[in-house]
């Protein structure tokens, strides 16, 4: 059975997470690749107000294609998410609290998750014309320079994600090959 997750996701409704949990998510959530995630990190050194409250946020790694019409957005599958492993920790230290991506991510990212109580939510890549019908409004909030990779704020309803690494720095990745293994073995 699956957790409904309604945005802002706090602290404590993160730690309550586990690795593996399938989840829906409801709410909005935020867009961000790595040329954004980079501005992001440049303003947090340089002082100044982000152009989106990090707190309590999810972003989501996805570069979404143009919307046609009647659509509130194009296709919308996640992207490799160590691209932002060099810029996860210092928003996650300001508040970010969930990540949407694909792919595994850095011992930087896990310590700032386990310091700070984030997760990391992953979605199922390939599948991204079925997660954009997910997505019921779409606005394009900064960077919108960046073309695709623009800062958007999704209003989504039943976003499905499922817990890769929890708050305890528990991996999926890690602990579904050791019970894969395990039972191979048998």
């Amino acid at each position: 059975m699956a957790i409904s997750i309604k945005t802002p996701l706090s602290r404590e409704s993160a730690k309550k997470l586990k690795a593996g949990d399938s989840c829906l998510i409801s709410g909005v959530i935020y867009t961000a690749r790595d040329a954004a995630h980079k501005r992001l990190c440049e303003l947090i050194a340089q002082g100044k107000e982000l152009p989106l409250d990090i707190k309590d946020s999810i972003i989501y790694f996805v570069g979404p294609t143009p919307a046609k019409p009647g659509q509130a957005i194009g296709s919308a599958g996640p992207t490799t998410s160590y691209r932002m492993d060099a810029y996860s920790p210092d928003l996650i230290a300001i508040g970010q609290t969930g990540m949407i991506g694909k792919g595994k991510r850095g011992p930087e990212v896990i310590t700032a998750m386990k310091q700070y109580g984030a997760v990391y939510f992953g979605a199922i890549g390939g599948c991204g014309a079925l997660l954009s019908k997910c997505i019921k409004k779409a606005e394009v909030i900064a960077y919108d320079d960046l073309g695709a990779e623009a800062i958007r704020r999704l209003e989504v309803e039943d976003f499905p994600v499922i817990v890769i690494i929890d708050s305890n720095g528990n991996n999926l990745y890690e602990t579904g090959r050791e019970a894969y293994l395990a039972q191979k073995n048998k």
